[in-house]
């Protein structure tokens, strides 16, 4: 497994991430995610990526319960705050009573005294970043968190909270938006502003919630058991990608630029993403073990620049580009 480090921080992670968002608790049962974490153990991932919101907070607590018996020195444990966790007005956002509601539950449901990276799942715009910059300086402070990072922030959201960082002296070292081959938003303002400010971009969705994989067929009834017939939120997320065959079709045209690459579809498209050298990791989720042998492998893979090109070429205007579309709730 190749490392990678995390921003201007000393911390290394998996390029190769594994996170449970719509899996644990949700998709799969609890025995077959135990399964699944120990796979991405076994094939040499060290970072896991989870939030206090998935699935009701059941995603932490069965991730922290496959954990047992790992070294907590040799993984790095990531979560994240903001959405609501329970029905009173306080139970969401990132002032300092929730953040340090959420880092306590978040603590005992993961089974840890602390988490490496802990992230604004997204910008709080009823609450002054002063004090939500605060309350992360006071979890780092407490030794309760190591780093922290964001989730789907703007650039000007990051630069500003980039320089409280500095005054407060914590490490503020990572982003993390949806990237991928479909979807490139973060390449026009947000990167730029993370490079400058020394921030690593740790991916989710780097196989387009499944699109990229080739399996969804233009024209035809998405295939049992995959993530477009999960009813209780998989079909959600994918749906948009799901009503354009002219876009599915151009997938399939992907599959021989793999085949001549003697690579797998999904090796492809997270390949692709690591290729960006502001991406320390991409995570990747699973609902079967074996799906990580694939997935995982990508991280050994390096594309050239004709491949990428190609894959240019064969997306062409589906590109989703628009930095406008990184947005964070007005209100809750």
């Amino acid at each position: 497994m190749q490392h990678r480090l995390l921003g201007r921080s000393g911390l290394k992670v998996s390029a190769v991430a594994y996170g449970n968002w719509i899996t644990h608790g949700s998709q799969v049962e609890d025995d077959a995610a135990v399964r699944c974490v120990h796979r991405a153990l076994d094939l040499g991932v060290t970072t896991f990526d989870t939030a206090d919101v998935y699935a009701g907070t059941r995603a932490e607590a069965v991730l922290g319960e496959a954990l047992v018996g790992t070294r907590r020195d040799g993984i790095e444990l990531c979560t994240k705050v903001y959405w609501p966790t329970g029905p009173g007005p306080n139970d969401a956002g990132l002032s300092r009573k929730h953040i340090m509601a959420s880092i306590t539950g978040s603590l005992r449901r993961l089974q840890t005294d602390h988490v490496d990276l802990y992230q604004a799942h997204r910008y709080d715009h009823l609450t002054p970043l002063e004090e939500t910059m605060s309350a992360f300086a006071d979890v780092v402070h407490s030794g309760k968190a190591h780093y922290i990072g964001v989730s789907e922030w703007t650039a000007e959201q990051i630069r500003a909270a980039a320089a409280l960082a500095r005054d407060l002296r914590i490490p503020l070292v990572s982003n993390q938006p949806q990237y991928s081959m479909l979807w490139r938003v973060i390449e026009a303002e947000v990167e730029p502003a993370c490079r400058d400010e020394g921030l690593s971009q740790i991916v989710w969705s780097p196989m387009a919630q499944g699109v990229l994989t080739g399996k969804y067929l233009p024209g035809q009834p998405p295939p049992e058991g995959s993530r477009a017939t999960d009813e209780k939120s998989g079909k959600d997320f994918i749906s948009r990608w799901l009503r354009d065959d002219d876009l599915l079709e151009r997938v399939q045209r992907l599959r021989p630029l793999a085949d001549q690459a003697g690579i797998t579809m999904p090796q492809l498209a997270v390949a692709w993403c690591l290729r960006n050298d502001n991406v320390a990791a991409a995570i990747v989720g699973a609902s079967r073990p074996d799906q990580l042998d694939d997935t995982v492998a990508a991280a050994d893979l390096t594309l050239d620049d004709d491949l990428a090109a190609a894959v240019d070429d064969v997306i062409g205007d589906k590109v989703i580009a628009d930095p406008a579309l990184t947005t964070s709730p007005p209100s809750r």
